[in-house]
């Protein structure tokens, strides 16, 4: 069966309906059809789909059987999203010199329905909508990424409690800048500590030394995501040092509602479920996941991810790189036995290794990347 080709502007919808022929196996995403229903009901449509489309009746009544009407449903936040969010759009209303104007935010009124309606709700329309907007999401982040080499897609993980004056914050700042510099496109979970100084270090991708201290001065006046000026201070920096020549993407979740994303992730998919945004984070890395100290969320992502290197789910085995040689081996001695199920072949072909150098984690990353990417 072919793929469907998405329709998900009036643009692309007036250069569709200008070419002669019938149309068929098209997903038409929030489009209005009222302006332009007699054009359109001079086309066959087949096997197409409309998502949340505004479908005037005379239109609507002329469509066969073969094509599906997905409606648009009560709901705070667009379920048919055919675009990532961004820090504009997550924080509109948001004032850095108040910040408790966050609360009048796009973000914020999601989270409170979501919280209002349940966690777990035991509403199916609720329910439904929630897994429409993921399901939006899971497919904005596949265009986003399809102009990229799977390899060229690197992962940041780590604790969301890293302080912005702890060593390692800054250490994960560098190494992201300088994997940005490379050409890779940085992921992280999106939400605060190592998830930000991951896209903070791709937003100053190619600042000075001084540039780079400079906006870490501004950021450690609020060390904590939980600590007053946190945002504030994160758009401070945003607004100081512009850029538009870098991206990164961040993948958050309402799970964890109460801990901000970061505004520094140029592109934003925000999900609902954590199962599938955590599988879509681990999924979607095949350039290798990059693992600084963390705590058990951190943990569980390293096992879900040496689980489809170990039978090799995409055609092959990814890097698995821990920054952080007494973490890792010490602390959290997650390493260690890692190191035992592979030399004991309980884990096959996975692609580990271990350094408190970020120049050896960059060289490791280089080495693993396609030419061609």
């Amino acid at each position: 069966m072919p793929d469907y080709k998405e329709i998900e502007t009036i643009t692309q919808l007036l250069g569709l309906v200008a070419e002669p022929g019938p149309i068929d196996h098209h997903v038409f995403q929030n489009i209005d059809f009222s302006d332009l229903a007699d054009l359109a009901s001079e086309c066959t449509f087949t096997d197409c789909l409309f998502l949340g489309c505004v479908l005037p009746e005379s239109f609507s009544q002329k469509l066969d059987k073969s094509n599906l009407i997905f409606p648009k449903l009560d709901a705070p936040f667009d379920i048919y999203r055919s675009y990532l969010y961004s820090a504009n759009s997550l924080y509109s209303g948001f004032d850095p010199r108040d910040e408790s104007t966050v609360e009048n935010t796009y973000d914020r009124r999601v989270y409170r329905h979501y919280l209002q309606s349940g966690v777990v709700s035991k509403n199916i329309k609720e329910t439904l909508s929630r897994y429409l907007h993921d399901h939006s999401m899971s497919n904005a982040i596949k265009d986003f990424l399809a102009n990229y080499h799977e390899r060229q897609i690197v992962g940041i993980m780590g604790g969301h409690d890293l302080l912005r004056t702890d060593p390692v914050y800054k250490q994960i700042v560098l190494l992201s800048k300088r994997l940005t510099e490379m050409g890779f496109i940085m992921v992280s979970g999106g939400g605060a500590g190592a998830m930000e100084a991951t896209h903070l270090g791709a937003w100053l991708a190619q600042r000075s030394d001084s540039e780079v201290e400079d906006a870490l001065d501004i950021l450690c006046k609020s060390p904590s995501w939980q600590d007053k000026g946190w945002l504030s201070s994160a758009f401070h920096v945003l607004l100081k040092y512009r850029q538009t020549h870098f991206i990164s993407l961040g993948i958050p979740t309402w799970l964890y509602g109460h801990e901000p994303a970061t505004p520094f992730a140029t592109h934003i998919a925000k999900f609902f479920d954590n199962s599938i945004r955590e599988d879509t984070i681990l999924s979607i890395t095949r350039g290798g996941l990059i693992y600084t100290p963390g705590s058990a969320g951190t943990v569980q992502e390293i096992f879900q991810a040496a689980v489809p290197n170990h039978y090799q789910t995409y055609g092959y085995s990814s890097l698995m790189v821990f920054l952080g040689v007494d973490f890792w081996r010490n602390e959290m001695p997650v390493y260690r036995l890692l190191e035992h199920l592979v030399d004991t072949g309980k884990y096959k072909g996975l692609r580990i290794s271990i350094t408190d150098d970020i120049g050896e984690v960059l060289q490791t990353i280089k080495t693993f990347r396609p030419d061609k990417a």
